[in-house]
């Protein structure tokens, strides 16, 4: 019983996702690049952190920093 119960949960989620999918405005080329590359930028800020958590030689790390510093100045220009 409770399968059932789980099985009509995840249809219901499903449902409205397509739901909402539909109801949104399409998107433009323009909006699809910025999300695209804004995303890029965030997967590569993500590793660069990792990296730097484990990052040992002093060079190493100052070149992470450097490199998440430009990530963020990055983001910053992509959100105006």
């Amino acid at each position: 019983m409770a399968r059932g119960w789980e099985s009509k949960a995840v249809e219901a989620q499903q449902a409205a996702a397509t739901e909402d999918r539909q109801r949104s405005a399409p998107l433009s080329d323009d909006e699809i690049r910025k999300r695209t590359e804004r995303a890029t930028v965030m997967l590569a800020r993500t590793r660069a952190l990792s990296d730097l958590q484990h990052a040992c030689a002093p060079a190493h790390r100052a070149m992470l920093e450097q490199a998440i510093a430009d990530l963020d100045r990055r983001l910053k220009v992509l959100e105006n």
